[in-house]
């Protein structure tokens, strides 16, 4: 690819943000980064993997304060912190990519070629998608994606200058259950290439 792309992909819990996102990076050949650059982190730091996925896109506990390598603060902002300059650096090195959530379309906000996206989907579609993905009951899917939604957009909210989900602040938003993941995937692809195209 000649010119760089970063392909930010936010969603609601339960809105299949995270297979479009896979499809897409399959389809571009891009490389996908998600809770996998976790276990990049890790390595670099020599830091205990199972660590960091505790405290992944956790919004910070004021009463909890550690240390991990060189940083100093509550453990989730280290590894907020931790993450944030991965992708910086990546972007710094030209590298393009696909991300899923990280606030990335803040961190990168100033990158010519970032594309943000947000997904979301009808309630009851994505009540039915958990049910069907962690085999639960209606209840339980419900009482999910109410808590994974309202830590996402805590932690979201802490890091950014505007507010998760708010449609003003994505190059597009899209309902993924009008056309599924897939045929989803496929116009976000045709909305991209036409991105590209213009940059």
């Amino acid at each position: 690819m000649d010119k760089q792309v970063i392909i930010a992909i936010s969603r609601e819990y339960g809105s299949g943000g995270h297979e479009i996102a896979k499809i897409i990076a399959d389809d571009m050949g891009l490389n996908l980064y998600d809770r996998s650059l976790l276990d990049e982190i890790a390595r670099e730091k020599d830091i205990k993997i199972e660590y960091l996925e505790k405290y992944d896109e956790k919004p910070k506990k004021t009463y909890l304060s550690r240390r991990v390598g060189a940083y100093t603060n509550s453990i989730e902002e280290i590894i907020t912190e931790m993450q944030f300059d991965f992708i910086r650096e990546k972007a710094a090195n030209g590298e393009s990519f696909v991300i899923v959530g990280r606030c990335a379309e803040t961190v990168l906000k100033d990158n010519k070629g970032l594309i943000s996206i947000f997904v979301v989907g009808d309630k009851e579609a994505k009540i039915a998608r958990l049910q069907r993905v962690f085999n639960i009951s209606k209840e339980e899917a419900e009482t999910k994606r109410r808590r994974h939604d309202k830590t996402r957009k805590t932690y979201h909210n802490r890091h950014s200058d505007f507010k998760w989900g708010d449609s003003r602040n994505y190059d597009i938003c899209i309902n993924s259950s009008k056309l599924g993941e897939e045929l989803t995937a496929k116009s976000l692809e045709r909305y991209i290439e036409d991105r590209i195209n213009n940059m």
